[in-house]
């Protein structure tokens, strides 16, 4: 919400911004035109054998440029203009705490974790010299487990970017068995785009011959796919002016290089986005919830560094959402194994510890707090995110 508003600050200002300039371009081009006529009349003073009043000319431009406005016509949409970016400023310098240390809390981190997942997120991203660098100032070497399986996911997709998926081709043959318990048809994928380029480059024989030896293994479940792409041997070397012409989108590529680096990171055991990208942009939202919990805290003199749970929820985006939290509508306690949520006989759910206390220790009925109907704890039921 707040970036909105200082979008919409911003807006505002370039909008002022623009206005601004587009007047004070108008009147220098006024004053350039009465500046223009009035070089023209004294040029005729030389060319002319009639006498011509030099005076009277620099008066008559004087009394044009004072009849302009100049100063008058700029201040207004100047004025505007600063009051906006002396707002603007103030908004920015009350949106952005410079100091943002006093959203810290001192918790307890294994360093050699942390070490561990900086080194990786620069070998996942294709940096192995800054990885390498890192781990040997940081004296990690151990870090380095996973370096050469990125290296050989970046080989692989390099050799992609030059239409050559020989490389791709030949892992997903190495670990067939793995992708297909996960449900994965990159092998095939691979399969088909190396066909429709065989096809494309006009060598039909080539691409049957290819079809017959990798494309018949998966006719069985993909028997449809298959017969789509027997068909685009008819269009051989013209394919782009054919029914099938969507096998040459460059989407296909990208697609499958995407897929290709979520499967190899999942087999790796691997997250595909960086661990550490997700934590710090997480970060980055909750931040100025933080900030402000902070100096609400400071405000009432309440020491917020050792609370075992926010006051407040800090909301994230869907993108940050990796499993189902439960949060107690009563108690506001997160669900935990040893205080899992509850179904009761009306369809709302609360965490075991509050039933226990509606239920007066699961002695007697009792009322729930959101509807008219009655419950025991007997009769409710745990539930399994």
């Amino acid at each position: 919400m707040e970036m909105n508003t200082i979008k919409d600050a911003f807006d505002r200002v370039s909008k002022k911004q623009r206005l601004s300039s587009s007047k004070t371009q108008e009147v220098i081009d006024q004053v350039d035109r009465e500046i223009e006529q009035a070089l023209v009349k004294i040029q005729s003073v030389h060319d002319s054998a009639s006498p011509v009043d030099l005076k009277s000319i620099l008066l008559e431009v004087k009394t044009k440029l004072n009849e302009i406005g100049v100063l008058n016509q700029l201040e207004g949409p100047q004025k505007e203009l600063n009051v906006g970016l002396s707002k603007y400023a103030k908004l920015l310098e009350k949106s952005f705490n410079p100091d943002i240390s006093k959203a810290y809390r001192n918790v307890d981190f294994d360093i050699h974790t942390v070490n561990q997942i900086i080194a990786v997120h620069f070998y996942r991203q294709g940096l192995f010299d800054l990885g390498d660098c890192f781990i040997n100032e940081a004296g990690e070497p151990e870090a380095n487990a996973l370096k050469s399986q990125f290296l050989e996911m970046y080989q692989i997709l390099e050799a992609m970017r030059s239409k050559n998926l020989g490389p791709a081709l030949n892992w997903a043959a190495t670990n067939c068995d793995r992708l297909r318990q996960n449900g994965s048809s990159l092998e095939l994928k691979l399969h088909r785009l190396q066909f429709v380029e065989m096809l494309q480059n006009g060598s039909r024989a080539d691409a049957l011959k290819y079809a017959r030896k990798n494309l018949s293994p998966f006719a069985f479940l993909h028997m449809a796919e298959i017969q789509k792409l027997m068909a685009c041997l008819l269009w051989a070397g013209r394919l782009d002016c054919s029914p099938y012409a969507e096998f040459l989108s460059p989407t296909h590529w990208e697609k499958l290089a995407e897929e290709l680096t979520q499967q190899f990171c999942n087999l790796l055991g691997q997250s595909y986005e960086s661990p550490l990208s997700v934590a710090i942009a997480a970060g980055i939202q909750g931040l100025p919830t933080l900030l402000k919990l902070a100096n609400v805290m400071a405000a009432k003199k309440h020491e917020w560094q050792t609370m075992k749970q926010l006051p407040v929820p800090v909301d994230l985006g869907r993108e940050f959402q990796f499993h189902s939290i439960f949060v107690c509508p009563v108690s506001r306690d997160q669900g935990t194994e040893e205080n899992p949520p509850m179904l009761m006989p009306c369809g709302h759910v609360l965490c075991k510890q509050s039933i226990v206390k509606l239920s007066k220790g699961s002695t007697r009925p009792f009322k729930c707090p959101y509807c008219p109907h009655e419950a025991t704890a007997g009769l409710c039921r745990q539930l399994y995110f």
